[in-house]
């Protein structure tokens, strides 16, 4: 039960009302109030995570959002610039000669140091390649020789997938200690297999198995690098990786019916494009790299510098500097001064190339142009094109965070707007229940008026014995007239 007390005076009179409402009514008033509760705590939640979410996205939006202002855009395009004339006077043109003179050389060095270090004394090139290839000889090596199967000198180490640099090869190394098979592919693409009749190339347990396919794969390897040992340093090495996969792939169902078997052994046979090839355009690309490293470096070290600058000045101590905020990566203004930077250099190295190109060709359009791909840094183009395109990615990104931001805050408007609705609910429940209150104040008092109207006409139809019966009053209890008498004087 619940209870609530009224007071109210009536002529003179204090009248004491008590109302009470029964169980059933209040245990559906706490019911409806425990389900608003609830529904506005779900409210709560629902708000705290979207507002977390949106702060999250603004996180995000301004990471992926541009904020660079004119000086670093001046930064970017002089760093180009500057990294552009360090291409033409100091890089030059892409050189084959002196890409293959330097391999050559690496080359020959690793193959001398490895015999040596396997035992050789001597100090000729095919002496340390035939010595290698005694210490360390594998089952599939010169298994091709006097078979009509489409494979050459020239075009053996090609065939044979053992032969490869790749993992593809050194599996096959392996496969071939447990098969007995040496394993090829000839230049029409067709695979097939071959069958091992040297028994002291094969390991006798499992880890001599693997001991041969994987150690003397690799030193063999080594000692093939710089050709035979009748044409050391000239003749035709191993392919290089990007040339092995593409033989492996040309074996594949499908891509052996193109011309990719027979392309590619035109190219390792008559235009010497092995592992020392691969390594020459290496060599070139990696001097190319050099002023687009450069300019890299330079943009980002200004950021850094200029970012640390603002942040010390906003607290004037190191331990409170927000780093993130310094750190040049993974930013839209670093990105764009990049983009701008790498932009600069190309455009500087391609105005050079085509100038250089043309006082060297003259109007012939063809030679101009073979001269000009010779003086175009591919590096710098390579890094312009990745800058271009994470830029352009992290607008998109951006894009796509304000339409979700806009969604997250529509969302806070339909969840506020529920939680007015709950707050309104909560009132009109306040109001019916003040209105059922005032109801049966009504009734309470309706009841206690005629009450009290009976209780005056009693009084009324009693007052006229008062005089009769006071004599027997004061019998009974003597003194009660002189207290009445006090009372109401």
């Amino acid at each position: 039960m619940s209870e609530a007390i009224l007071k109210q005076s009536v002529n003179g009179l204090d009248i004491e009302y008590e109302l009470t409402t029964t169980d059933s009514v209040k245990n559906v008033q706490d019911e409806r109030s425990a389900k608003i509760r609830q529904g506005l705590s779900v409210v709560d939640q629902d708000l705290d995570i979207v507002r977390n979410k949106i702060n999250k996205l603004d996180t995000e939006i301004e990471r992926l959002t541009n904020h660079a202002d004119g000086l670093d855009y001046a930064v970017a395009v002089i760093s180009g610039i500057l990294t552009g004339l360090i291409d033409s006077l100091w890089v030059g043109e892409f050189s084959m000669n002196r890409g293959k003179a330097w391999s050559n050389h690496a080359v020959n060095d690793l193959v001398m140091t490895t015999a040596k270090g396997m035992g050789y004394k001597g100090e000729r090139l095919d002496g340390a390649i035939k010595f290698i290839e005694n210490k360390a000889p594998i089952p599939s090596d010169n298994l091709w020789y006097g078979k009509d199967i489409g494979i050459s000198s020239k075009s053996h180490h090609l065939d044979d997938l053992a032969h490869h640099p790749t993992l593809v090869g050194l599996i096959f190394s392996i496969l071939t200690q447990f098969t007995r098979e040496g394993y090829f592919s000839n230049r029409e693409g067709s695979f097939f297999s071959i069958t091992v009749e040297k028994d002291q190339l094969i390991g006798g347990t499992i880890p001599e198995k693997i001991f041969c396919g994987a150690i003397n794969w690799f030193l063999h390897l080594v000692g093939d690098m710089s050709g035979s040992n009748k044409t050391a340093g000239v003749g035709m090495g191993i392919p290089g990786p990007i040339v092995a996969i593409l033989k492996e792939l040309s074996a594949l169902p499908g891509i052996n019916r193109t011309e990719l078997a027979m392309k590619l052994k035109d190219v390792f046979t008559k235009e010497k494009f092995d592992l020392r090839g691969e390594l020459a355009v290496g060599h070139e690309l990696a001097r190319q790299a050099v002023p687009v490293v450069i300019n890299e470096v330079l943009v980002r070290t200004f950021y850094f510098i200029r970012h640390f600058c603002v942040e010390y000045k906003k607290c004037h101590k190191f331990s409170a500097i927000e780093w993130k905020k310094t750190l040049p990566f993974n930013n839209r203004t670093i990105v764009r001064m990049l983009t701008i930077a790498h932009g600069t250099f190309v455009a500087v190295d391609s105005a050079d190339a085509a100038i250089r190109a043309f006082i060297k060709s003259g109007p012939e359009l063809a030679a101009f142009l073979a001269n000009f791909v010779l003086r175009v840094n591919f590096v710098g183009v390579g890094r312009f094109t990745i800058a271009c395109y994470s830029d352009l990615k992290m607008g998109s990104e951006r894009r796509v965070l304000y339409a979700e931001r806009v969604q997250l805050y529509s969302k806070i408007i339909f969840l506020t707007e529920s939680k007015v609705f709950y707050k309104q609910a909560e009132a009109w429940i306040a109001a019916e229940d003040a209105e059922k209150m005032i109801v049966l104040l009504e009734k309470a008092a309706e009841t206690h008026v005629r009450f009290f109207a009976d209780s005056l006409w009693e009084i009324h139809k009693d007052l006229p014995h008062i005089g009769r019966l006071a004599g027997q009053a004061e019998c009974h209890n003597p003194g009660l007239k002189k207290k009445l008498l006090k009372l109401f004087n």
